[in-house]
């Protein structure tokens, strides 16, 4: 995410540092993009009030006025190749395919943070391995000696030339666009290259809403682990999994499925096509039931749920190396049902 308040000085810095809390409070409910907005579109409006509030009783008239924003919003799929974005008035990003030729994406506008009432809009694009996304500040673009378009066609010409790094690419598009002295204007410039998970990276399986499926799915995880060679996670991984896909046929609606990824972590991903949220629940000492999510919780390093239009995911996010299933004090003996 990029984005961009409103002025300058102490009070557009302190409404920015507000906004990126509320930004990652958000994403780690893993919103979908424009859904995210709306909610930010809220605060704002909230911080905006706040802000008229205090400078009615002050003699200040430097915290006056309203607060506005705004913001381009993306999430990439590693495993879809695809790049879900939104924007809240902001400039366009730039995308460069391998082959060397950079285009600037065409996104639904949507209102600048702090309007209220309007709505905003996602798009999906695909972007295939390799390929280098830039999201930026319109001070990078704009300047007084040139118009928006010309700024955007040198920022394409500069994300084209060819560089060792992220890092060289992004000193090349500051000096091809930002004067030699002072920028009249704060600037932000963030490249990502995109990296696709290939088949041997990920696994599927479909579950049946039948509670033998169960032992079934630990048997699929277990030799899909030894294949990886992660058997030293083979028990925390069969725990996280049985508990998940037991939620799933308990609570949840067919179709079900499970889904491995291996990367720099192993995520463990159940879906199913209903809507009703999980929830960490503490049980009682001679209650059988209720644990579940205690012990994904205790055994994972994240775990959460991310909604769809139809049905969700519940996700836990496990480190790779041997486990420490008693560090954080979890006693599985103690617990009924666990052998």
């Amino acid at each position: 995410m990029v984005g961009d308040v409103v002025g300058h000085g102490i009070h557009a810095a302190a409404t920015m540092g507000r906004l990126r809390t509320a930004v990652r409070t958000l994403a780690d409910i893993d919103l979908p993009p424009d859904e995210l907005l709306t909610h930010l579109d809220d605060v704002v409006i909230r911080l905006s009030a706040e802000v008229s509030s205090e400078a009615s009783a002050q003699t200040d008239t430097e915290s006056a006025g309203d607060i506005g924003a705004t913001c381009l919003y993306a999430v990439y799929d590693p495993v879809a190749g695809r790049c879900t974005l939104a924007r809240a008035g902001h400039v366009l990003p730039v995308v460069m395919a391998r082959d060397g030729i950079a285009d600037i994406l065409e996104l639904p506008a949507g209102p600048p943070l702090g309007l209220g009432g309007l709505p905003f809009e996602a798009a999906e694009i695909d972007l295939p391995e390799g390929s280098l996304i830039a999201l930026y500040t319109d001070g990078l673009v704009e300047a007084l000696d040139h118009d928006i378009e010309a700024g955007l066609t040198r920022l394409c010409h500069a994300l084209a030339q060819p560089s060792a790094s992220l890092e060289a690419t992004c000193d090349t598009a500051l000096d091809a666009l930002l004067p030699a002295g002072r920028p009249h204007d704060d600037v932000a410039l963030l490249l990502a290259r995109t990296h696709t998970l290939g088949e041997r990276q990920v696994v599927t399986w479909d579950v049946d809403a039948d509670p033998a499926e169960v032992a079934r799915a630990r048997a699929h995880v277990s030799e899909q682990l030894t294949t990886w060679g992660l058997e030293e996670l083979d028990f925390t991984t069969e725990l996280v999994v049985s508990e998940l896909v037991t939620n799933a046929i308990r609570y949840g609606r067919p179709p079900i499925q499970l889904r491995l990824i291996h990367d720099r972590t192993l995520m463990c991903e159940v879906a199913d096509a209903g809507s009703t949220t999980p929830h960490l629940r503490r049980a009682r000492v001679f209650d059988e039931g209720g644990r579940g999510l205690f012990l994904v919780a205790q055994l994972a390093e994240h775990w959460g749920t991310r909604h769809a239009r139809r049905g969700k995911t519940v996700w836990a996010e496990c480190a790779l190396g041997a486990p420490e299933l008693f560090s954080t004090g979890l006693d599985l003996e103690g617990i009924p049902g666990v052998v």
